[in-house]
């Protein structure tokens, strides 16, 4: 699988892994909310043994959480990081195929989200087309997916259609 924007996968693990720790007290606290089955705590429990946030840095763990979100819960910003993992050998091994199936997955859940108007979904259906994530790659559908998004005010969509002009 080729990237021709690396950036753009790092950028994304960023502002996925920058939006997660706005909402979380500590560690301990998405422990709790994620042994009962919260796929955002799950996530976040798994950005926080990622980046050794109020746990001991644990790559394994940071891998094993993030799984039970994107393969039990099915949640598509899962799927997408734990696809942008495998592309970068981040928390697992370096694997472009396994990256692809979690890009894959990813594109179906937001897919069907972005389809019942979600902006975010749409966004990142968008980044999805644009960088041939688990789809084939398809500048048109990237920008129809992010015209959509930035209709409804999304900042990141508005951004991304003015790169394109």
């Amino acid at each position: 699988m080729k990237f021709k924007n690396v950036a753009i996968v790092v950028g994304l693990f960023v502002s996925v892994l920058f939006t997660q720790s706005l909402f979380a007290k500590n560690a301990e606290d998405y422990r709790q909310a994620a042994e009962q089955g919260d796929e955002n705590s799950q996530i976040g429990l798994a950005i926080c043994y990622h980046i050794g946030d109020g746990v001991e840095k644990d790559q394994v763990e940071a891998a094993k959480w993030l799984r039970k979100a994107a393969e039990k819960q099915g949640n598509a910003k899962a799927q997408w990081l734990l696809g942008s993992w495998y592309t970068a050998g981040t928390s697992v091994e370096k694997d472009p195929i396994e990256a692809q199936k979690w890009f894959r997955k990813a594109a179906e859940q937001f897919r069907k989200e972005a389809e019942q108007g979600n902006a975010y979904a749409q966004y990142r259906l968008g980044n999805l087309y644009n960088d041939g994530c688990g789809v084939t790659q398809d500048k048109d559908e990237a920008a129809k997916w992010w015209r959509k998004a930035a209709e409804q005010g999304n900042e990141y969509a508005i951004k991304a259609l003015k790169k394109l002009e």
